[in-house]
């Protein structure tokens, strides 16, 4: 049976500047370097077999980064598409107001796609070959994935991710 941890990449500088990042190339903040330090050796007791990683430049160096603190193959992580970071549009780089209603805005994946997307991603991963699969990637992807775990809750009631933040989902 495979068990699926979920890990949104450490703080990124658009992160730090209170900045609606979406699909923005923004790399790690001194401070996401060390979460992801500190997330990956509080996995060092977790046998990870699998890491799947968004290829986003923020994601990738957070895999990266936990990678070499488990003694993970940097060379072994699996980049895949279906789990970049929502497009918000015209929204890119703008302040980030906690609870925005996203949908309303031009451009912005909407989030029947994103958790549509996620649940293709879950396919994916439940067809990889590992008991222990480590996803870092985006919260709103994330916040989808565990949507697409759990139906029952309501996808808008869903907490973000906080960076770094290593959760269980199944």
């Amino acid at each position: 049976m495979i068990h699926l941890y979920f890990m949104r990449h450490g703080m990124s500088e658009m992160n730090k500047r209170g900045l609606f990042a979406g699909r923005s190339e923004t790399p790690l903040a001194d401070e996401g370097v060390e979460q992801c330090r500190q997330a990956g050796k509080s996995l060092k007791g977790t046998k990870i077999d699998i890491i799947v990683s968004s290829p986003m430049e923020r994601a990738y160096e957070s895999a990266q980064i936990i990678a070499q603190e488990i003694g993970y193959p940097t060379d072994k992580i699996i980049l895949n598409d279906l789990f970049m970071e929502r497009d918000l549009g015209e929204l890119e780089g703008s302040n980030y107001i906690k609870g925005l209603p996203l949908n309303r805005y031009n451009g912005v994946e909407h989030s029947r796609d994103l958790i549509e997307r996620a649940k293709q991603a879950l396919s994916f991963l439940e067809a990889l070959d590992g008991d222990n699969v480590l996803v870092v990637s985006h919260s709103a992807i994330g916040r989808a994935l565990k949507y697409a775990v759990n139906p029952s809750t309501k996808f808008r009631e869903l907490e973000s991710f906080r960076n770094a933040e290593i959760v269980k989902l199944f």
